[in-house]
């Protein structure tokens, strides 16, 4: 669990990221990171509109960085380089709402142990992928199935392809916090 502080810099850094890619500048970390922020850590940041709409979502799914850094770099990613938008203008900025979800490392789960509004799940098969963070099903009002079939239709499988053998279900929690808050 992050402290209310670490969660309040880890926006600023979000934040920051953001408005340093929209105004075409370097961004560099604040140099007084706490012990919990220079931990390697997996994040996703979330973009969104200020009615909600998404407008970028990218993430590291493995803490191979330090959690400061991984979120610096996926607030720049989720704001410039989501293939199913076009990069946030400087214009966009003040209406940007951004969301960080910082993630435990994703482990095996049965179908039947998913939980909405607690796992996020990651479903592989073969080279296809696909991940859902733990708040989107939530969003959309999806029970364990239907969240079950959009992970697999994210990884472009058959919805029902979290069934068959060969596919692997990995499960995920996250501590989401967001400007919003």
């Amino acid at each position: 669990m992050l402290s209310d502080e670490d969660r309040r810099a880890l926006l600023v850094i979000a934040r920051d990221a953001v408005t340093s890619a929209a105004e075409r500048r370097r961004y560099a970390l604040p140099q007084d990171l706490s012990p919990a922020l220079r931990a390697p850590g997996a994040a996703f940041v979330t973009c969104k509109t200020r009615d909600g709409d998404l407008r970028g979502c990218i993430g590291q799914v493995a803490a191979v960085a330090p959690l400061a850094d991984t979120v610096a770099k996926m607030a720049e990613a989720a704001s410039q380089r989501d293939p199913r938008f076009a990069p946030v203008r400087r214009d966009e900025l003040q209406g940007l709402r951004l969301e960080v979800s910082v993630m435990t490392d994703p482990v095996p789960i049965p179908p039947d142990e998913v939980t909405v509004g607690v796992h996020g799940l990651v479903v592989e098969r073969g080279p296809a992928r696909g991940l859902l963070l733990p708040q989107v099903p939530v969003e959309h009002h999806w029970d364990r199935e239907t969240f079950l079939a959009h992970t697999c239709l994210k990884a472009g499988l058959r919805p029902d392809a979290w069934r068959e053998p060969g596919t692997v279900l990995l499960g995920f929690t996250a501590e989401v916090f967001g400007e919003a808050d």
